[in-house]
């Protein structure tokens, strides 16, 4: 029996999911999880990488322990973040998180070598401040640093230190602001006007590509061997791949710290229109794009969670939040819930701010934040189908977020329109999905989500 590894990391948690076909079903079992969230370091938000780098070791050596040795392994994470390294494929900093605020006043830096409407012409990506250019360009003079030889973003950089190759997978590298939407090649004019050094990015290869085989010392310490494949490594678009739609073009949201909201769709729409309702064009599987808008998500729940000593569950929220006569609304894509002090009080004073009630028990909290994201899915709707030209009876709703049916129910209610709720590990099984065709178990994406549909 065939066993495929997808080893999803998430901005709060990792996880190794291991998949198999077994009677023409796709079975999924977790086998690895572990904790991952920002640390400071001199002052930065950063990523522990090396902590993350254990857990993904750890995890694989798991697989050997049960007697389920996968076949091939692929890691997706959030986007935009990258690491720099020198021409010995060393680290030369750490892990700065895309939460970290040295990207303040980049975008007028940035407008200085290209305007927002040119730039959003070229690449078609929602403006937001933790994108890769804007992250480059805080550090843009450590780039031209003799020792700077490569960027590699998270998940090509962990693929490299298991295969000993480096390249760029297309999903993720779309996230940067420095891809070319029609050509899905860096675009060279933008990273001359910026004025970084075009060494330090790699080659670009369509997610799907077959890396190698483990290095002698990963095979030594996990105890086999197995293929290292590029799945979609940007997080987002392995849940797309889950998607267990009949359609070609499902209305989606992959919810979880973030919420996308979005359609698939075999060309990207960089007008000004488009650029105007702030949506995005992320490279998707097999060539098609999604045409998204990034929505803050349950990453404000996660906060106000922590700030209460977790001493609810997220379901205990949820029922809270349920039984919660406030009707406070906030927008959730306020820069001030980025990454605030406190959740809590980002909340308070934008309820303040704009004469609603203020939100004090934790299930008038929760309340907030949930009302809020489903009164921002129904607007998003509205524009999408505005935008595209069609009208979409179902939502979508998949990943983590996919299991708090207060939340579903209500975006049932904003939108009037249909959900269909999960899978909730909708990364990992993208994942697995792309790890199967490139090695040959489906013959293509329509069959892989013929069975995802019919399995789970």
């Amino acid at each position: 029996m065939d066993y495929f590894l997808a080893i999803d990391i998430g901005a709060s948690s990792g996880r190794h999911m291991l998949g198999h076909l077994e009677d023409g079903k796709l079975v999924v079992e977790e086998i690895h999880r572990f904790p991952n969230g920002m640390i400071e370091i001199g002052g930065r938000l950063c990523w522990d990488h090396d902590a993350l780098y254990r857990e993904i070791l750890t995890g694989m050596k798991k697989c050997a322990a049960i007697g389920k040795i996968p076949v091939s392994v692929g890691i997706d994470t959030w986007g935009v973040d990258f690491v720099l390294l020198d021409e010995h494929m060393r680290m030369i900093d750490d892990a700065v998180a895309y939460r970290d605020s040295r990207t303040d006043g980049m975008f007028e830096e940035v407008a200085k070598c290209i305007s927002d409407k040119e730039l959003y012409a070229r690449v078609g990506l929602q403006k937001m401040s933790f994108n890769t250019i804007y992250q480059l360009m805080a550090i843009k003079t450590n780039l031209d640093e003799p020792q700077t030889h490569k960027l590699l973003f998270i998940p090509d950089y962990f693929h490299y230190l298991l295969s000993g190759v480096y390249k760029t997978e297309y999903t993720i590298a779309s996230t940067s602001g420095l891809i070319n939407a029609e050509r899905r090649d860096w675009d060279d004019e933008i990273i001359k006007a910026c004025g970084f050094p075009r060494h330090i990015f790699g080659e670009i290869v369509p997610p799907g590509t077959v890396l190698g085989d483990l290095h002698q010392g990963v095979q030594d310490y996990v105890g086999y061997n197995c293929k290292v494949v590029t799945p979609a490594s940007h997080d987002t678009q392995s849940a797309v791949m889950s998607v267990p739609a009949d359609s070609d073009q499902p209305l989606f949201i992959s919810s979880g710290t973030w919420s996308i909201m979005g359609v698939e769709r075999p060309a990207p729409d960089c007008s000004e229109a488009s650029r105007l309702g702030d949506f995005t064009n992320e490279g998707g599987y097999g060539g098609t794009y999604c045409y998204m808008r990034n929505i803050m998500g349950l990453w404000m729940i996660q906060c106000i969670k922590t700030e209460l000593g977790d001493e609810y569950s997220f379901a205990q929220l949820c029922d809270m939040a349920q039984k919660s006569s406030i009707a406070s609304i906030v927008n959730v894509n306020e820069a001030r819930f980025m990454a605030p002090d406190s959740m809590i009080g980002a909340l308070q004073i934008a309820c303040d701010e704009s004469g609603q009630a203020v939100p004090v028990t934790p299930g008038e909290l929760a309340a907030v934040v949930y009302n809020s994201l489903a009164m921002y899915y129904r607007d998003t709707a509205r524009e999408l189908e505005a935008l595209t030209g069609t009208v979409y009876d179902t939502i979508y709703i998949v990943g983590g977020g996919s299991n708090a049916a207060y939340l579903n129910n209500l975006t049932a209610r904003y939108t009037g329109k249909t959900i269909h709720a999960g899978p909730g590990e909708a990364t990992a099984i993208g994942n697995i999905a792309a790890q199967m065709i490139a090695l040959g178990a489906f013959v293509d994406l329509a069959e892989a989500r013929t069975c995802i549909r019919h399995s789970i």
